[in-house]
């Protein structure tokens, strides 16, 4: 609480304490304007709904073949039994890898993110750090992505100067 209490002094302060100056930046507002990033958004939406559908199409498939096993079951000889079984098992099996290959921690969408939007991120760092150099900001918050930030003036906004650093006229 103490911590709030500090951060909101600091703000309300205006944006100089101590000799520090700050700013933010509101890195959804900057990305939306990028025209390079909404491109790969769009690409990395449309390979994600691609790859749902691939895996849910599978589980489908194996949902139906679960049901025809079930309704077949009592007229199954063993080994047909067991055969069908270790056949849905393999399937799902692999449809999880299948899952985890295109949507796990290391998996195609966060390689193709990295590919399509890291780049523009650190063109956004680079251009917001020029400014902050230039404009001698000590402190420079994200009001995006569930930062801690509570109050600050639209003048200590400088989303709009990163644009303009990184060539993109709003």
């Amino acid at each position: 609480m103490l911590k709030y209490i500090f951060f909101l002094f600091f703000i309300i302060g205006g944006n100089i304490v101590n000799g520090q100056e700050f700013a933010y930046i509101d890195s959804e507002y900057i990305l939306k304007n990028v025209p390079e990033y909404v491109q790969a958004k769009e690409k990395l939406d449309g390979l994600a709904t691609k790859w749902t559908k691939e895996v849910e199409d599978r589980y489908a498939a194996i949902k139906a073949k679960k049901a025809n096993f079930d309704r077949e079951e009592v007229l199954l000889p063993a080994e047909e039994k067991e055969k069908r079984k270790t056949e849905i098992e393999k399937l799902e099996k692999e449809t999880i890898e299948l899952q985890t290959q295109h949507f796990g921690s290391n998996g195609d969408y966060f390689q193709k993110r990295q590919e399509l939007v890291k780049p523009i991120q650190d063109r956004i760092f680079t251009a917001m750090k020029k400014i902050a150099k230039r404009d001698s900001y000590s402190f420079v918050f994200d009001k995006a992505n569930q930062s801690n930030l509570v109050y600050a003036t639209k003048e200590s906004d400088i989303s709009d100067d990163v644009l303009e650093e990184m060539g993109i006229n709003k």
